[in-house]
């Protein structure tokens, strides 16, 4: 089956919700989260740039071809197959997405994390989908070991990239190197690119040593599996440690910053429900018209169309009601700026 054609089934569920409900917490968890429409685009497009690997491969094969050593051969596949190529079409992404943004008139850094994040996602999900597609056979616990730590894992690779290019940008963003500020910037930009590579390799490396050898004691074998899930975890640790010292520069607990924060969040949950609600109604109606063509017994699909059809509606629904909250909680925040303007200017 094709990546694509698996996405409306339970598979595919199981692939792409993990990442888009991380995705919603961390839009809820931010004062700031920019434009709902650029977000989703860096989703999206780190899902696309998958597309992109192969290309960025091409040059280091000779290299990883020529390695005699498995450990270093492992260590060269590690950084130069799968961490550089990988973080290297996000940091792109993340780039693209936040340069569009930046001429916005209230771009805030803080927003260039929500797209590190958004994409590191969108990677994940495209991935998540072809690992579950490759094994049906053990899908489903293949699937919550994936959600629980690879899956946040790449959001965080995607995040801390976009926390060092929003601080490379910002110049003195962690109130830091306030006398070497070329220097600052400079080590941020480099830490855009090494930070996530190194940690993506070095969670990589015990991984593909446990697949190439299968020989090795039981001892060995928990020590590198242990080591990848520290590093997994340590990662996901240090971007939110990075995003919270970002935030105390960038996004203050103002009052209309709590109330857009409280909208935010009401939109995101209704978007995610009806999204979720809308993709699950899918899946059921071409999942069941499949069926119907290929089954001689088409009971159970005349039944589940209806229900498919009844959760697309209420997807529908609930993103109507979504577009509602957002225009009026807009008009509202507006109302509310302008009020504490003119209260200033009182004063």
């Amino acid at each position: 089956m094709n990546l694509l054609e698996s996405l409306p089934t339970v598979i595919g569920t199981a692939a792409v919700a993990p990442a888009l409900f991380i995705l919603w917490l961390v839009v809820a968890a931010g004062d700031r989260s920019g434009p709902p429409v650029r977000i989703w685009t860096a989703f999206l497009l780190g899902a696309a740039s998958i597309s992109l690997l192969g290309l960025l491969r091409t040059p280091f094969a000779h290299m990883m071809a020529g390695a005699q050593n498995v450990y270093f051969a492992q260590a060269l596949h590690s950084i130069f197959a799968v961490a550089l190529p990988e973080e290297t079409v996000k940091i792109l992404v993340i780039a693209a997405v936040s340069a569009s943004a930046a001429r916005r008139p209230a771009a805030d850094p803080m927003d260039t994390v929500v797209y590190g994040a958004a994409a590191g996602l969108g990677f994940a999900a495209y991935e998540n989908l072809a690992y579950l597609e490759q094994h049906t056979d053990m899908w489903r616990s293949l699937a919550a070991l994936r959600s629980v730590l690879t899956v946040p894992f790449h959001g965080a690779l995607g995040i801390i990239a976009g926390a060092y290019l929003a601080i490379a940008r910002a110049g003195t963003a962690l109130g830091a190197h306030r006398h070497n500020r070329d220097l600052a910037r400079i080590l941020s930009w480099v830490l855009m690119v090494l930070g996530p590579v190194s940690l993506h390799a070095s969670f990589d490396f015990p991984l593909l040593m446990l697949q190439r050898d299968q020989d090795l004691d039981p001892s060995t074998r928990l020590w590198l599996g242990a080591a990848s899930i520290v590093i997994g975890f340590c990662s996901i640790g240090f971007a939110a440690r990075l995003v919270r010292r970002l935030a105390r520069h960038h996004a203050p607990r103002t009052e209309l910053a709590r109330l857009r924060l409280s909208q935010l969040r009401r939109m995101w949950a209704v978007v995610l429900a009806g999204g979720g609600a809308g993709f699950i109604g899918l899946a059921f109606v071409l999942t069941s018209v499949h069926h119907w063509l290929l089954n001689p017994d088409r009971n159970v699909a005349a039944v589940l169309v209806p229900i498919g059809l009844v959760a697309i509606l209420l997807g529908a629904a609930l993103l109507v009601v979504t577009t509602t909250i957002y225009f009026l909680g807009r008009n509202r925040m507006r109302t509310t700026s302008e009020g504490f303007s003119s209260a200033s200017g009182g004063g």
